[in-house]
């Protein structure tokens, strides 16, 4: 039996993945019933799947925060406690990370891997380039997609699809979370 991988990530309504300017993380549009629901998401055992760069990411805003700050959320303070595999020819072990493991080589060929030796659900935050990939390879079970109610058109950085391949996509769940933000689920396959 495979394991399930989940390709979990957020995005302004414009499919922009981040932004500068003057915005804040979550774009400022976060609530008790998103950080719940998103803690509740990252109780059940899992493994992290995440790629060099946006480990880099996480790991400096980490560094950069204080306990008060919304970096170190519940829910993100618990996904840096599951054990994760860094998909890296660059990083070098031991990481900043509990229990992460630095495995060198291309990603779809590491996580086909994973999905066949895993006897916990895979799941990546981010890491949006590598998903591409691993969406255009089939490995991706679920896409996640939070939906924050904002338009980043000025400053909107790193377009979560942009240059991937076509894809048909099954909604298998919805939710709306603090009466704004939308969490849409889905089975892709290649178009």
């Amino acid at each position: 039996m495979t394991a399930t991988y989940t390709f979990d990530v957020f995005a302004s309504l414009d499919g922009h993945g981040s932004a500068g300017g003057d915005w804040r993380g979550y774009w400022g549009k976060q609530g008790p019933e998103l950080l719940g629901h998103r803690l509740a998401q990252y109780e059940a055992e899992q493994r992290m799947v995440l790629g060099a760069t946006t480990y880099r990411a996480f790991a400096s805003m980490l560094a950069s925060s204080t306990e008060e700050s919304e970096v170190r959320d519940p829910w993100v303070t618990r996904m840096r406690h599951l054990p994760a595999t860094v998909v890296s020819s660059t990083l070098k072990e031991p990481l900043d990370w509990p229990d992460a493991t630095v495995v060198a080589g291309d990603a779809v060929d590491v996580v086909a891997r994973l999905k066949e030796r895993s006897g916990v659900p895979l799941r990546s935050h981010g890491s949006l380039s590598m998903n591409r990939a691993l969406m255009a390879a089939g490995l991706v079970d679920r896409v996640q997609v939070t939906v924050f109610p904002v338009i980043t058109g000025r400053n909107g950085r790193d377009p979560v699809f942009r240059g991937a391949a076509d894809f048909d996509l099954e909604l298998l769940e919805t939710r709306t979370l603090d009466g704004h933000i939308q969490e849409l689920v889905y089975r892709p396959t290649l178009h």
